[in-house]
């Protein structure tokens, strides 16, 4: 697991992706436009029970706080249709979610003035590193339902990231907690070969040359 970067280093590189010419100034480069829901994340499936299920936020914030499922729910909810793109080269297009505006909870965290920086917590000690500046943007969500139904636990319910201008492995599943920085530091998958920052249309897969990924690397994945 932990090898991924070094594993994909080997591997030829990827046929030039067919995109139709309508489309090519919403998919980045070297991705392949999807249909389908591809399933991929490190570890097992969590079973939560959502009466002790919560979120934290901490860090460089005045006070540690958390939210049930219920707390969350009162807020603001947001509706937003947006493109995906996975680092493993499919997108998917004009993808509906519901969920909650990073930008409306940071009010009710007390979030330190010097705070640049924002690891996101999930289960099976996955992280991602974002800086805070990018989850302020107006289509960042906390997303719980996803075209029109509940999020499955295999997509990352009850509670995931939507990050749409990053590729998805800074959309983090199963939300655990926030941890409010003065630095980055990098997360699970930036600690083991991928790109600080991510950026889809800059290709910004990987922290190094010589890495690349085979153009049916998703293809063998569960999906819906």
């Amino acid at each position: 697991m932990h090898k991924k970067a070094e594993r994909l280093k080997k591997v030829k590189a990827p046929l030039a992706a067919k995109v139709p010419p309508e489309l090519q100034h919403r998919v980045p480069p070297g991705q392949t436009v999807t249909d389908r829901f591809p399933i991929l994340h490190e570890g097992e499936v969590p079973q939560y029970d959502m009466s002790i299920w919560n979120i934290k936020t901490f860090g460089e914030v005045e006070t540690i706080r958390s939210f049930d499922f219920d707390d969350l729910m009162k807020l603001p909810q947001t509706e937003i249709t947006c493109d995906i793109h996975c680092v493993t080269r499919w997108s998917k297009l004009d993808t509906n979610w519901v969920g909650i505006r990073f930008s409306d909870l940071l009010p009710l965290l007390g979030v330190k003035a010097e705070a640049k920086y924002v690891m996101i917590h999930g289960e099976n000690d996955y992280t991602a590193n974002v800086p805070l500046e990018d989850l302020m943007r107006d289509n960042i969500l906390l997303a719980h339902t996803f075209d029109g139904e509940p999020l499955t636990e295999k997509h990352g319910g009850p509670l995931r990231m939507v990050i749409p201008h990053l590729y998805f492995w800074k959309s983090a599943k199963w939300i655990t907690g926030f941890e409010f920085m003065v630095e980055d530091y990098p997360g699970f998958w930036e600690q083991n070969g991928f790109h600080n920052y991510a950026e889809p249309f800059a290709e910004q897969r990987f922290s190094g040359d010589g890495f690349d990924l085979p153009e049916d690397e998703w293809h063998g994945k569960e999906f819906d």
